[in-house]
């Protein structure tokens, strides 16, 4: 049991440490784009896929507005967030406080929350601005994320043991 908790320990302070690294390498003063940070989750295709949709100039300035719009809401959370990686990194890399890992964890999740309302909430404001047949495109381009995805998934699942 003791293994196995440490395992999780190790697996999620790892995954704590690739995403810090991967902010900290990406950091830089120029607005992102509010969605850029990643894919809205499962079934989610990242805001890039819009590009691919052959927007008219209309629907560029509207999206180009509502990113710019959202920029001063997702700036801050973003950079909440990666505070409270770059603390929780300290207990990866030095000594293990559990209390205190507990409650950074605890306040990234509501961060994580607030992102996730945010950038579903741009999401749609810029689903809105589709055309029937774009939104049709959009749903067949996450379907096809999602297929990807999921083939992804069990192409890492680990082999089952052979029977005896």
């Amino acid at each position: 049991m003791k293994s196995l908790r440490l395992r999780f320990l190790l697996a999620v302070s790892a995954v704590l440490l690739g995403s810090a690294l991967m902010k900290a390498q990406a950091a830089d003063d120029t607005p992102p784009p509010a969605m850029h940070r990643h894919a809205y989750g499962m079934g989610r295709v990242h805001m890039m896929e819009f590009k691919k949709l052959n927007l008219t100039d209309d629907q560029k300035t509207q999206m180009k507005a509502i990113m710019q719009k959202e920029h001063p809401v997702m700036k801050p959370l973003y950079q909440q967030e990666r505070q409270i990686d770059l603390q929780l990194r300290q207990y990866g890399e030095g000594t293990f406080d559990a209390a205190k890992v507990q409650t950074l964890a605890a306040q990234k999740a509501q961060i994580q929350t607030q992102i996730t309302v945010a950038e579903t909430r741009i999401h749609n404001q810029m689903y809105q601005l589709l055309t029937s047949e774009q939104q049709a495109q959009l749903k067949q381009m996450e379907a096809n994320h999602e297929a990807r995805m999921q083939q992804r998934m069990e192409q890492h699942e680990a082999p089952a043991p052979p029977e005896q």
